[in-house]
């Protein structure tokens, strides 16, 4: 059981190990560890994130938020943590994770070890000449319209109760067989549907390609490049890590991997993610109406409305995950936004949206750009 709410504050002094950087200097890459800076050298308004912590740590506006993390100009300039949660604590990232096995589908196409994403879905699953339900549909089923939810194939998560992504979390082995043994429903590419099991079923893709499931080729070309040491995957019992909501980070790490794609996939002097795929992950492949802010899909990251008091050109871009776990992304301010927590309020889980447009965006001082 946790205690009642505490914050760790920016420049509190036990978090000796972290640099101080002032103005003038060039952000370092923070593989081993963030350089700090206060907000209003980055040209963000103090009162107003200030006041932001303080609604958060309230709990009623904001409520049940674990940590609020703001990187502008590659400088760590916030973190909070509240309800007893801190730096150290590896956190479930909940769809989040999907952003991630995009990243990956990246790195193998620039590998080579995946032709494209029009690569069609059976075609990396020869050895299942048993399947259910195959027909003309399922067979011109590609990787691409895995990666923008269009896939045209019977899969829904809610509601969550009875629905197949229930059955499927339930299941202690055989997720991509059940995944491709659901019926078509419509033609591939036609509708979006939000579907956690072809991004689930991904992995499985990695590893009949490159001979590693997620887990492991994150480790190897995503994670250890870029300073993550420590990450967590639900698995089931064949080693098939949950690629549509499995991982588990700390939320600083989270952040590097938001800067990972404000810099276009480069980090220090390396390509990680091809800048290409970057690019073509995060524009509007797929338009959303009726959802707020949220206005369109990428290769699996969410579209949202540019900065309106902004020069308002550039979308902002966020992965998005249950229990309001979030990475911003916002390429018109050089900022990355992280927040993690832990409601199952639908309203509540949509509040960090809420507070990126109503604080944060806001505390940007646009005479400093």
């Amino acid at each position: 059981m946790r205690r009642p709410s505490v914050t760790i504050l920016l420049f509190a002094s036990l978090l000796s190990f972290s640099i101080h950087a002032t103005a003038s200097q060039k952000a370092p890459w923070p593989t081993e560890q963030w350089t700090r800076a206060t907000p209003k050298s980055q040209g963000l308004d103090d009162q107003r994130l200030s006041e932001l912590v303080g609604l958060c740590q309230e709990g009623r506006r904001f409520p049940q938020l674990h940590s609020l993390l703001i990187v502008r100009n590659g400088y760590l300039v916030l973190e909070n943590y509240f309800s007893d949660y801190g730096p150290e604590e590896l956190h479930t990232l909940q769809s989040v994770s999907k952003s991630y096995t995009s990243a990956l589908i990246g790195i193998a196409i620039e590998q080579g070890k995946i032709k494209s994403v029009d690569e069609r879905v059976l075609d990396f699953f020869p050895h299942y000449t048993d399947l259910k339900n195959v027909d003309e549909r399922k067979r011109a089923m590609t990787l691409g319209h895995l990666l923008t939810m269009q896939s045209g194939t019977d899969y829904h998560e809610s509601p969550y109760r009875g629905s197949p992504h229930e059955d499927l979390n339930s299941r202690a082995t055989g997720w991509d067989r059940f995944v491709l043994n659901r019926p078509m429903i419509r033609e591939p590419g036609t509708a979006f549907q939000y579907d956690s099991g072809g991004v689930i079923l991904m992995s499985s893709m990695l590893n009949a390609r490159t001979g590693s499931h997620a887990d492991r080729f994150a480790e190897q070309y995503l994670f250890e490049p870029i300073g993550v040491r420590r990450s967590r995957w639900f698995s089931n019992q064949e080693g098939h890590p949950h690629t549509g909501g499995g991982l588990h980070l700390m939320p600083r790490d989270m952040a590097k991997f938001g800067l990972l794609y404000l810099r276009h996939g480069r980090w220090n002097d390396r390509q990680i993610v091809p800048e290409s795929w970057v690019i073509e992950s995060t524009r509007k492949r797929v338009s959303l109406a009726g959802r707020g802010r949220v206005v369109g899909y990428g290769y699996l990251w969410w579209i949202l409305t540019p900065d309106p008091s902004g020069a308002g050109k550039e979308f902002i871009y966020a992965a998005m995950g249950f229990r309001a776990q979030y990475i911003f992304v916002v390429p018109e301010h050089d900022m990355v936004v992280v927040v993690t927590g832990g409601t199952t309020s639908g309203v509540d889980q949509r509040k960090p949206i809420e507070f990126l447009y109503s604080h944060i965006l806001p505390s940007v001082d646009t005479r400093t750009e």
